[in-house]
């Protein structure tokens, strides 16, 4: 699933969320320019919970 992340802008952003994710067994692949980022490994609902519990403002994106 990929979610828009538009707080997210920097190396330590990109950092703490791979670990969050990492944390409950899933893998985050990064997309900082465009401010995405795609969770693998985890149901919708706990990716999502990751991130805000991470201190990010997440939104789902819809596959195209």
């Amino acid at each position: 699933m990929i979610y828009s992340v538009p707080d997210m802008s920097c190396g330590h952003c990109k950092a703490a969320i791979e670990a969050a994710v990492a944390k409950v067994g899933g893998s985050a692949t990064i997309d900082l320019p465009e401010k995405r980022v795609t969770v693998e490994g985890l149901d919708p609902a706990t990716a999502l919970s990751t991130l805000i519990g991470a201190g990010f403002t997440a939104q789902p994106i819809a596959a195209a």
